[in-house]
């Protein structure tokens, strides 16, 4: 039966804000307390979904969370009615509440990390959400992203769900942005390329001095363990912590992989060329030599880590087209930078590289953090499963039109930071978010509809 890599984004909530609230991440960074668009933002990632769609893949949507998170606030002792709790936490600390409010659940790439039927020794597809444990704002994720995700992928024949990681140092899993499935076609099985900034039991190990390693590799081992994967199926490599140090937060932001092909950087990974030659022993192995697995590996003297983070070329999207042909979405920030551009166009003329790139606008995101690439969770799904998925959450011409007016008719087109103690901003979002749900038919999915 044949296999569809489906990319679901996240759907751009009505509180998308630039709070800066990312260490490590440098446009995030950059851009904190400047002024947000939420409509554009929103209608800036459904459009990305069409160009999908229009190229002749199947796209999904996984819905915002509810924000501003009261329950935090709440557990932390701030007490009194909605309006009195905002504007004591805004008095008490403007960051803590601005962490309440953040949208970050659009970067879906950190949603979860999901393994196919194909893959797994129950023949199911395998989602464990992520914990995001580093970071406050979205440590509180996780339990919201469970639900959508079995809002969503509801069959318990073709779907397991698992609890996330515990919420731990050791465990601390950002999700598939740290993972990545190579294989000769999406239906067969798969090797798993699961890249950790660190070794939490190791503590004399090798680690970045500047910014944070999210991601252990034990929290990789054991998401491997519940997903039911075969030893063979399993390779574990640590990102260059020397990178890590520039804003690669994650490895999605240095490199890329689908299918027979890793586009990389060549500072990606520790100790690059034994990473590189046990990635590809790994891949042949598993085919008994029958594939070969091909690798991109972009050189620093044509484009810098610098220029690869500013216009997140590693954080596009690399896809197969139903032609056969390789091509990469890429922001158009990547169009922009003339060393990133002049790449690009000659990779076009190599053979077994890139096929096609196209260019999409999508710098609401971009300028928060998270390219392309961030925006989607990879699930592939056989037609059967396919056809088990929510059919609400598949996009569509309708669908596209149905979000867009419920964009322009709920959110706001310009956000700053003290509008976060606007208690109107929490009616207006959860009011737009209850009618989502019945519009994507998930259920009681937020806190607040409970």
């Amino acid at each position: 039966m044949h296999s569809y890599e489906v990319n679901f984004d996240g759907l751009v909530g009505p509180t998308h804000n630039y709070a800066g609230l990312s260490f490590g991440n440098v446009a995030s960074k950059r851009f904190a307390a400047q002024p947000s668009n939420p409509r554009q933002a929103a209608l800036q990632g459904l459009e990305k979904m069409r160009t999908m769609r229009q190229l002749g893949l199947h796209q999904g949507v996984l819905a915002p969370h509810a924000r501003p998170h009261m329950a935090l606030l709440k557990q932390l002792g701030f007490t009194g009615s909605d309006a009195q709790i905002l504007e004591k936490a805004y008095k008490y600390n403007p960051t803590l509440l601005s962490a309440c409010f953040s949208s970050s659940a659009m970067w879906s790439a950190n949603a979860a990390t999901v393994s196919p039927s194909s893959d797994s020794a129950d023949n199911r597809v395998h989602f464990t959400a992520a914990n995001l444990s580093n970071k406050l704002h979205r440590s509180i994720e996780a339990p919201t992203t469970g639900r959508v995700l079995q809002a969503t992928f509801a069959n318990s024949n073709y779907f397991a769900h698992h609890a996330p990681l515990p919420g731990h140092d050791h465990f601390a899993d950002e999700g598939a942005a740290n993972h990545t499935r190579l294989c000769p076609q999406h239906g067969d099985k798969g090797l798993h390329l699961f890249v950790y900034g660190r070794e939490a039991f190791n503590e004399g190990g090798v680690k970045p001095q500047k910014f944070p390693a999210r991601h252990t590799l034990e929290a990789s081992a054991a998401i491997a363990r519940l997903h039911q994967l075969d030893d063979s199926q399993q390779l574990y490599i640590q990102q260059n912590p020397e990178v890590i140090d520039q804003g690669v937060f994650h490895n999605d932001v240095i490199a890329v992989g689908n299918e027979q092909l890793l586009f990389c950087h060549e500072q990606a990974f520790y100790k690059q060329h034994q990473a590189l030659d046990t990635i590809s022993s790994a891949y042949s192995a598993l085919y008994n030599d029958a594939h070969r697995l091909s690798i991109v590996e972009v050189p620093t003297e044509a484009v810098s880590v610098a220029d690869a983070v500013s216009s997140y070329l590693f954080n596009s999207q690399l896809i197969t087209l139903p032609s056969n042909a390789t091509a990469l979405i890429a922001p158009q920030e990547c169009a922009e930078n003339p060393a990133v551009k002049a790449y690009l166009d000659d990779l076009l003329t190599q053979p077994d590289t890139l096929d096609e790139v196209h260019y999409v606008d999508i710098k609401q995101s971009m300028q928060n953090g998270g390219g392309p690439a961030c925006l989607r969770l990879r699930v592939v799904l056989t037609e059967q499963e396919l056809a088990a998925t929510n059919p609400a959450c598949l996009f569509s011409d309708k669908l596209h039109h149905t979000l867009s007016d419920w964009v322009e008719r709920h959110y706001r087109d310009q956000l700053c930071q003290d509008d976060l103690r606007d208690p109107l901003l929490i009616q207006e979002s959860y009011a737009a978010l209850d009618e989502l749900t019945k519009l994507m038919n998930l259920g009681s999915i937020y806190d607040f509809q409970q």
